[in-house]
């Protein structure tokens, strides 16, 4: 070794050089393929793994280099110096191979994992497909009809039980309650008096707060908003126009994620549109409404077949909307869903009503409580009693 390295200096040198820039990519190849792993990158560590094959396949090409250019040991044939270097190179590249084909097993034991997960949601989708289908013909509608539905709207169809109604009385019961609150500070900003305006909507009602007269506006605009709920056309001339329950629930299917704005706007004059324009005249009175923009612009353009953007009416065609869907979801059933209304100085029942206040004290004598106001009518699905909620007069509440 000594003796060729003394005769020829410079191409021993440029060979050792080559075996340590060699060694010194096959560590870079392996510190990438180990930053790969955190966090996790496939195509990383592929690439890594790839270089590293790459340094080790040159690694053996200098080392097959240097057999062939340098002498033997004396004791050892070169017939057998050849022979055990091809078989210890041979038992590399197979321990190479074997961890290739222990990843490759690995990513194939994944993949599998992968297609039976996919396998089982495909199987749970044919079920809830099945079991929609059997819903849908039951009301008489086609999958076909539904999936168009969807498309266009970005939803998918709910089942028609009394507890998809419950909810939806709860929404319409929100939205009243939601809308008498930018209406009863407008009054406030505009100098009403809020005492003798309670008063005026139900005269005589003692309140156990004075903050408790808020319930006599949600009263004027429950009163306002479901006149004529009991009636397919909810009071609206449809000339002649008869809906049978599967066009309802398709009109409850495509208007309930909609932005009522939007609704308008695609078609001003549908029948929700004549809806609002009944409605937001009977609700907001022509001396409320001039005490809060100081003319009658919007009330007159509303009556005229406009849907202005104003925040105001904004938020009233947001409490319009969910009266809506609920008459349409009321009448997808058969029979129809039956709406009651509690009068007030009715004696208060708790199988038909619900009290908006929860901290009352009653008193010990028979004399059973009186109702003052009704903020939300109640109904009968079925066999199923969903309750009135209403205030009643002359109670005390506990602090």
């Amino acid at each position: 070794m000594e003796d060729r390295m003394k005769q020829n200096p410079e191409a021993m040198e440029a060979f050792i050089s080559k075996i340590f820039t060699n060694i010194s990519s096959l560590k870079s190849a392996y510190i990438l393929l180990q930053t790969a792993h955190t966090p996790y990158d496939p195509e990383k560590i592929q690439a890594a793994d790839k270089l590293i094959i790459s340094e080790l396949k040159n690694l053996s090409e200098l080392k097959h280099f240097y057999r062939e250019n340098n002498l033997k040991p004396v004791s050892v044939s070169p017939q057998d110096s050849h022979l055990a270097a091809e078989i210890q190179e041979q038992q590399s590249l197979l321990r190479t191979y074997e961890v290739m084909v222990k990843k490759f097993q690995s990513e194939i034991q994944n993949k599998d994992s992968e297609i039976r997960q996919l396998q089982r949601q495909i199987e749970e989708a044919n079920q809830k497909r099945v079991k929609l289908e059997n819903n849908l013909k039951l009301r008489g509608l086609s999958m076909k009809e539904s999936e168009g539905l969807g498309e266009a709207n970005g939803f998918f169809p709910a089942d028609l039980t009394p507890e998809l109604f419950v909810s939806a009385v709860e929404s319409a019961f929100k939205a009243i309650h939601d809308f008498s609150k930018p209406l009863i500070n407008m009054m406030k900003a505009a100098g009403w008096d809020l005492d003798a305006a309670a008063d005026s909507i139900e005269p005589n009602v003692v309140y156990a707060k004075r903050a408790h007269k808020k319930y006599a506006f949600e009263s004027h605009i429950c009163q306002r908003m479901f006149s004529g709920f009991q009636e397919e056309n909810f009071s609206i001339n449809l000339d002649n126009l008869t809906v049978n329950k599967e066009s309802f629930f398709h009109q409850y299917l495509a208007l309930r994620e909609m932005d009522p704005l939007d609704m308008l706007g695609q078609n001003p004059d549908s029948v929700f549109g004549k809806f609002c324009r009944s409605k937001y005249p009977a609700v907001v009175h022509p001396k409320m409404e001039a005490s809060f923009f100081g003319n009658l612009d919007q009330r007159n353009y509303v009556i005229g077949g406009g849907h202005p953007r104003t925040p105001f009416y904004q938020a009233f065609l947001k409490l319009a909307k969910s009266i809506w869907v609920l008459h349409r979801l009321a009448c997808s059933f058969d029979p129809n869903v039956k709406i009651f209304q509690v009068k007030r100085g009715s004696d208060y029942s708790e199988v038909y009503m619900e009290s908006v206040v929860n901290n009352l004290i009653m008193d010990e004598t028979d004399e059973k409580p009186k109702v003052g106001l009704m903020v939300m009518p109640g109904f009968w699905i079925g066999g199923i009693i969903i309750r009135s909620r209403v205030y009643l007069s002359g109670m005390k509440v506990s602090e």
